[in-house]
């Protein structure tokens, strides 16, 4: 299920202007704790001459309204990547690698040069293709930082949506793969589908009673 996406936009004819603006870039997940479903990283220039009101924290905001701003950050931005890490992936490198893993594609699948990424927390991936800052509580500070956790959030919801379709039955559009009691309520009855994490505890632990019996 790994995907990339990156999609400029037109650029400024001020090339002094364009070159100062894309140095950075916010980046931001979107979810890391989920029993289920891939991880979600974002990348974004923001164009300071198209600002974007209302931007925060995407898990301030409410679904309505991050699904307002969308649309207006890929219209707007500079550059934005958006990048999925499977499931496999995940279990495979464990999440927290999975999501320094994400940071990295991200930032490298802008197309444009970014010179410090400003990242949400307090790590930063070894391989970044530039400058980098951790900045804790970074999605509700700076507005690229915000954007990019909206941008992960929404696109991981819509395809936690669709995945609800393809696998009745969890409730994947109502939990979006995190641990609800709805969830692990369906999760015993139903056992875990091919897009749960096999490495995270509840899913480990239904799966070694299931081989009890």
């Amino acid at each position: 299920m790994r995907a990339l996406v990156a999609c400029p936009v037109a650029e400024s004819s001020n090339e002094e202007r364009s070159v100062s603006v894309r140095s950075i870039a916010g980046v931001d997940e979107a979810g890391r704790g989920p029993l289920a479903g891939p991880l979600a990283v974002a990348a974004v220039i923001l164009d300071p001459a198209r600002p974007i009101a209302g931007l925060d924290d995407s898990k301030k905001l409410s679904e309505a309204k991050r699904e307002a701003l969308y649309p207006q950050i890929i219209e707007r931005a500079l550059a934005y990547c958006i990048v999925l890490i499977d499931v496999d992936e995940i279990d495979r490198i464990n999440i927290f690698q999975a999501t320094m893993t994400g940071m990295s594609r991200a930032l490298r699948g802008l197309p444009k040069a970014v010179h410090e990424a400003w990242i949400d927390g307090n790590h930063l991936p070894k391989d970044l293709p530039c400058r980098g800052r951790a900045i804790i509580g970074g999605d509700a500070l700076e507005p690229a930082i915000s954007a990019a956790s909206i941008l992960a959030k929404v696109s991981r919801d819509r395809l936690m949506v669709t995945m609800d379709a393809a696998y009745p039955g969890y409730g994947f559009a109502a939990h979006k793969g995190y641990a609800t009691p709805m969830h692990l309520g369906a999760l015993q009855r139903l056992g875990p589908c091919t897009q749960h994490r096999r490495s995270f505890a509840p899913v480990r632990l239904m799966l070694d009673q299931m081989t009890l019996f």
